[in-house]
């Protein structure tokens, strides 16, 4: 008895959800965007490098002039002390070129977001149109492979027919050879058939990432 193939093929949406999700080429473009976007916030970032804070401190002997007047003279002294002074600024630096150059890197750095959104999406674009012609192909394969089983049936309960008639004398010896060609011919086709299948198979499983279920049986 001839074997025949029973395959559950999932929804393309199924499908095409899983392929997108293990596509390394899409999960490369993924993280040339976070990249992309990193550099960017840098970028907005860098006009903190012209603003600042100042300190300094200085301990050491100081010589400190005092000067004491009075309704008949003046006299001036000179201390020296010991002491910590320390001094506190703010600096900000507006160097024109800067200014002007961080715009242009600013937007290179939008442009080249842009253009790596763009990337992404033709590449997902190329893998849904790839996820439709294999899903079609599949489903294809898997209705001629049921034609010629079919046929390859057929084809053998009338060899057996006409064994039956050939050994009774009903048909001649080239009538019988005719019949069996023709099911040696359908038998081909139906391994070319069963091999066309089982390659749009294992090809769009690859791509999906897990395996259908099929069933054999006699």
């Amino acid at each position: 008895m001839d074997k025949s193939y029973s395959l559950s093929i999932p929804k393309y949406s199924v499908i095409l959800d899983s392929i997108m999700n293990r596509s390394a080429m899409i999960n490369f473009r993924k993280q040339r965007i976070s990249v992309k976007e990193s550099d960017l916030k840098s970028m907005r970032r860098d006009w903190t490098e012209n603003f600042g804070v100042v300190a300094n401190t200085r301990y050491g002997t100081f010589d400190n002039f005092s000067t004491f007047d009075t309704e008949i003279n003046s006299s001036t002294s000179s201390i020296y002390t010991q002491q910590l002074n320390y001094s506190v600024g703010l600096f900000l630096k507006i160097p024109v070129y800067d200014v002007i150059n961080r715009k242009n890197k600013i937007k290179i750095a939008k442009l080249e977001i842009d253009e790596a959104k763009s990337m992404a999406e033709f590449q997902k674009e190329e893998i849904r149109k790839t996820a439709i012609r294999l899903y079609q192909d599949l489903i294809l394969k898997q209705k001629l492979l049921l034609i010629k089983s079919k046929s390859l049936g057929a084809g053998k309960v009338n060899l057996e027919m006409v064994e039956k008639e050939f050994r009774n004398g009903v048909v001649g010896i080239s009538a019988y050879v005719i019949i069996s060609e023709l099911v040696s011919k359908m038998e081909s086709e139906y391994e070319t058939a069963m091999s066309d299948f089982i390659i749009s198979k294992q090809l769009l499983e690859d791509m999906a990432g897990f395996v259908f279920s099929l069933t054999l049986s006699n």
